[in-house]
């Protein structure tokens, strides 16, 4: 999930805040925050901004399977009805899957679009689905300053903050880089092979982001790859809205429905 503050949404985002929700049980204990100050490249006016890694802090705190037509409010009232029973919510939704058919998962158009390795509700991803959705959408939605996207392009010029979904591999994907083998959720020192596919990544994305010793180094060392995966979303979230046919997305017969990720 990549939030984005700015003054405007047709101005210069003042930063770029990249949140990463951990796909385990406890995803509200293990997110991480990256933000990203907009650097301007110097002798270029037409140049897209590079980016600063101005903090990267972890918090210890804090569908196509509805029926045609059903609207965003329609699922976070689903999220809130489960918000105790997070795997709950992701056996409910296979339920209503396999009542269309003979697959338990259904991904959202953009989901294949983007590449994305899982749809939102499986095993893996239903927990932070579950925060996402009932933490931070649900509470912003009504506040008339926040355009959460697809959603709420109507917002979106009058809008102060801009609210996106991200995904960390899609944008690995996009830039050419590797999207697996960099995780190591067991803990313990990295073996050799995630830390070379590390450097491959950080070498990567050197040329969008400039990050500094000690965050390089808090990034390089984290287990899980959280912090990793902060700064990715905060730079796909940022690259692909500036790139993005808005209105088109805001047409899009699935999108406003289902969700974008914007990568």
């Amino acid at each position: 999930m990549a939030v984005s503050l700015g003054e405007t949404p047709t101005r210069a985002f003042r930063a770029v805040f990249g949140v990463d929700f951990s796909g385990a049980r406890l995803a509200g204990r293990t997110t991480w925050i990256a933000r990203l100050d907009p650097v301007r490249q110097p002798r270029s006016r037409d140049a897209q901004p590079a980016f600063s890694l101005g903090a990267l802090d972890r918090l210890d705190r804090l569908i196509e399977v509805f029926p045609a037509r059903s609207r965003w409010p329609r699922q976070l009232a689903l999220v809130r009805e489960y918000r105790a029973d997070d795997y709950g919510l992701g056996l409910e939704c296979v339920r209503r899957a396999r009542t269309l058919g003979p697959r338990m998962h259904i991904r959202r158009q953009t989901d294949i679009d983007a590449r994305a390795p899982f749809d939102p509700y499986h095993y893996r991803i239903i927990y932070q689905t579950m925060h996402g959705m009932h933490s931070v959408l649900r509470p912003l939605r009504r506040d008339r300053a926040t355009a959460v996207l697809p959603f709420q392009y109507a917002r979106l010029d009058s809008a102060v903050r801009v609210l996106v979904e991200a995904c960390p591999a899609s944008t690995l994907k996009r830039l050419g880089l590797p999207s697996q083998n960099y995780k190591q959720p067991a803990g313990g020192p990295l073996t050799r092979r995630r830390r070379g596919v590390r450097r491959t990544i950080m070498a990567g994305i050197a040329s969008h982001v400039c990050i500094g010793d000690r965050d390089r180094r808090v990034m390089m060392r984290d287990p899980g790859g959280d912090a990793i995966d902060a700064v990715l979303a905060a730079l796909g979230a940022a690259q692909a809205f500036a790139a993005a046919d808005h209105d088109a997305i805001a047409r899009h017969a699935r999108y406003p429905r289902e969700g974008h990720l914007y990568v």
